[in-house]
């Protein structure tokens, strides 16, 4: 039953706050604080009436609770000073005093939902605000009936696989299986299901081999974003499924995300919303430069301030703080003190965000020193969403520093093929590098990390690892080289401060890093 106030119009079934016909943008929590207050405007709320209702009774701090109401009186057009509309009491709690007209739901429910169903089809201006994606039944071009379970499977498992990815809206199986067996229009499918983007694809199966073919298409355009071709041999097609459908999520992923940050910098400045200001910091974060963060971080705070629930933008605002000190470019402590805030916020707000647990559980390992709270928090991320890339790549830095360099690994590896042209790849190749050393493989250990500093120059961690590689394996002339290369990128570098700057535990891993270092010239 949708609630009327003013020129509002709160809908707590579709979950929507409207003024005029324009929607206004609100974190679920805040929705849930203001559909709460409406509810209950004949009385003063206590803020353990708001805990219970809104948190379900989790502590959460006194800022944040003043936030999330700062944040609806912001949605409705009112604010502390005034009170129009939500007025504090003091010491008791918060009303909402706005004159309440509640719109009765009409009589014939079924015409209701066919014509909202129908104005929702022939019209694009219900497309949703966040990015959605429909995953059309894949066509079975082996001709053999009997194996097309295996083509819906792939579908499910990929319809499945992409809800768990927290700012993607995926179309249930239902809806999406209407379309199977039919011709069927890219942009016309985008109308009647609301979504920007399509997956759609085919399974040839022959002589126990099969062929999946999958692309994603833009459906405003018609545009291919991504196509791709996966083959493998079908004596264990539970196996081979599973496969196919982390290759095909783990690509679509990063190309929606590709897509989205597009998008985002074609719409103009003066009119962003706190996800569009979250992907265009998300290109500035993958850069990796001083000036990239620096123009990241902001972006991501303006996030935060338009919607001061958005958990993933808190924990890539934290992970700006960690990037600034893997460089050296944190000035003070109070720098990295609130890294630490920001990550913990970001777990606070989406215990079930897998982009806020891995970015801000790797955020308290490094900024606090939390390595087992920090590898939690990933293998968390990871139950939530297993393709998610930066989650294996993460979580293989921790592991390193752990003391597990072959786990680690392994979780370089299975992140480099989610995600072989990811932007964080030199990331990616540093850390294996860093496995690699602890591992005792020095070669390897060079050759990955020469790999990341080709990739991005300005980024010193990998030429400490070429230096303390090529000294332990006897190069010493080019171990020479790379620590020249480290002290031009970091003059104020030290041996001594390894130890705060990665927080690696073993101590005879610690001491042949240090080692290597010293041997290649590097200061004390």
């Amino acid at each position: 039953m949708p609630f009327l106030f003013e020129d509002y119009c709160l809908d707590a079934d579709r979950r929507e706050l409207k003024r005029g016909s324009a929607l206004v943008a609100v974190g679920p929590k805040v929705f849930d604080l203001l559909l709460f207050l409406v509810r209950n405007r004949e009385q003063v709320v206590a803020k353990d009436d708001l805990l219970g209702a809104v948190w379900q009774g989790r502590t959460v701090s006194e800022s944040t609770l003043t936030s999330h109401v700062n944040a609806v009186r912001k949605a409705v057009g009112d604010t502390g000073k005034e009170q129009r509309l939500i007025r504090t009491i003091s010491r008791k709690g918060i009303r909402f005093v706005g004159e309440i007209i509640e719109e009765k739901s009409p009589a014939n429910g079924f015409i209701a939902d066919f014509n909202t169903a129908s104005a929702r089809r022939s019209s694009p201006s219900t497309l949703a605000e966040c990015p959605s994606v429909a995953v059309l039944p894949f066509r079975n071009l082996g001709g053999n009936v009997e194996q097309e379970y295996f083509a819906d499977g792939i579908v499910e498992e990929i319809i499945t696989s992409l809800s768990q990815i927290r700012w993607l809206l995926v179309i249930a199986r239902n809806s999406s299986f209407t379309y199977k067996g039919r011709m069927v229009d890219e942009k016309q499918v985008g109308r009647e299901l609301g979504v920007r983007y399509v997956v759609e694809g085919s399974v040839r199966q022959s002589e126990g081999r099969v062929r999946i073919t999958g692309q994603l298409v833009d459906t405003s355009t018609g545009t291919h974003v991504w196509a791709g071709r996966f083959e493998g041999r079908l004596d264990d097609i539970f196996e081979l499924q599973d496969q196919v459908t982390a290759s095909i999520v783990g690509a679509i992923a990063s190309q929606l995300e590709r897509a989205e940050i597009e998008r985002a910098r074609r719409k103009p400045t003066g009119n962003l919303s706190a996800y569009d200001n979250y992907l265009r910091a998300m290109p500035h974060l993958h850069h990796g430069t001083l000036e990239a963060i620096d123009m990241a971080l902001p972006l991501f705070q303006r996030a935060i301030q338009l919607d001061p629930e958005f958990a993933s933008a808190h924990a890539m605002a934290s992970w700006c703080h960690v990037w600034r000190k893997i460089n050296g470019w944190i000035t003070d402590r109070e720098q990295e003190v609130e890294g630490i805030r920001l990550a913990q916020l970001a777990i606070e707000l989406g215990n079930d965000d897998a982009v806020a647990l891995t970015r801000g559980g790797h955020a308290l390992a490094h900024l606090a020193g939390d390595l087992d709270g920090g590898i939690a928090l990933i293998n968390r991320a990871l139950v939530l969403n297993p393709n998610l890339t930066a989650a294996w790549f993460l979580g293989g830095f921790l592991k390193t520093f752990s003391g597990d360099a072959e786990t680690a690994i392994t979780f370089f590896k299975r992140a480099m093929q989610f995600s072989p042209l990811d932007p964080e790849l030199f990331r990616m190749q540093t850390g294996i590098a860093l496995s690699y050393l602890f591992a005792g493989d020095f070669e390897m250990a060079a050759s990955w990390a020469g790999q990341s500093f080709r990739q991005s120059r300005a980024f010193f961690a990998p030429m400490t690892v070429v230096a303390a590689s090529y000294a332990l394996a006897g190069r010493t002339e080019q171990a020479r080289k790379a620590a020249e290369h480290v002290e031009k990128l970091n003059p104020a570098f030290c041996i001594s401060r390894i130890q705060n700057w990665l927080p690696i535990r073993r101590p005879e891993h610690l001491a042949s890093f240090a080692t290597g270092l010293r041997q290649a010239g590097l200061p004390d």
